[in-house]
């Protein structure tokens, strides 16, 4: 990526969309609220703590905006330095202030994947195990990898939140993805190009989400 470009690129971040962006975190537990964004900028997602935004003049250029007063901006930034240039992972051109320019990420979502019919091959997979061996390789920690943050794009696996690499904590999100993939996913639904209702999957999600509660409840009183 130019230097040119991308400096471009942080003077009509600063210039144009800051002074007019209205963005605020109601709840730490929800997706942040976008009350107004200028145009041309174009809102491509939001999470808890940040939204991605996008300008039609720079392609493949992104700025992850956090909240005020939402943590992780700091963490993100060095993850993204302890990661560099890797194929699976967008990559950190430019950080100041609350806000992040990243190398866009093009593709379509496991969990979309699956709700439209589109065959997910097990190269996918294997792929984003690569990438997040590679992420543990540099001193990190991956965590919270589900299907709604890791894409296929061209028969290729991403990784595309890595806000919470340096949390040590155990997740198994991702191990228990794979066990869906192979035991479920694999030998009933590749085959046929199902499409699994997004009520469906929602009802997996929360069923998953409650599992999961109730069985660090559980580790935690025996623990005690």
């Amino acid at each position: 990526m130019e230097t040119l470009q991308i400096n471009r690129f942080v003077k009509n971040i600063q210039v144009e969309l800051l002074p007019k962006l209205q963005i605020e975190s109601v709840n730490p537990h929800d997706p942040v609220k976008v009350r107004h964004i200028p145009p041309p900028w174009i809102l491509l997602g939001t999470g808890n703590y940040a939204a991605v935004v996008h300008h039609p003049d720079y392609q493949d250029l992104v700025v992850k905006i956090y909240a005020p007063g939402r943590p992780g901006f700091e963490e993100e930034v060095e993850v993204y330095k302890r990661l560099g240039e890797h194929p699976a992972f967008s990559q950190l051109f430019f950080a100041e202030d609350g806000f992040l320019v990243l190398k866009r990420l093009y593709g379509v979502t496991i969990w979309d994947c699956i709700q439209l019919g589109i065959r997910v091959p097990k190269k996918v997979i294997k792929e984003i195990d690569k990438a997040l061996d590679y992420a543990r390789s540099r001193g990190l920690f991956p965590h919270d990898i589900h299907a709604r943050n890791v894409m296929m794009h061209e028969g290729r696996g991403l990784v595309v939140d890595i806000s919470d690499f340096l949390q040590q904590e155990k997740c198994s999100k991702w191990d228990n993805v794979k066990k869906a993939y192979y035991w479920v996913y694999l030998p009933l639904i590749y085959p046929l190009k199902l499409r699994i209702p997004l009520s469906l999957l929602n009802v997996v999600r929360k069923g998953y989400r409650f599992v999961s509660s109730f069985t660090k409840r559980l580790t935690g009183k025996g623990n005690g």
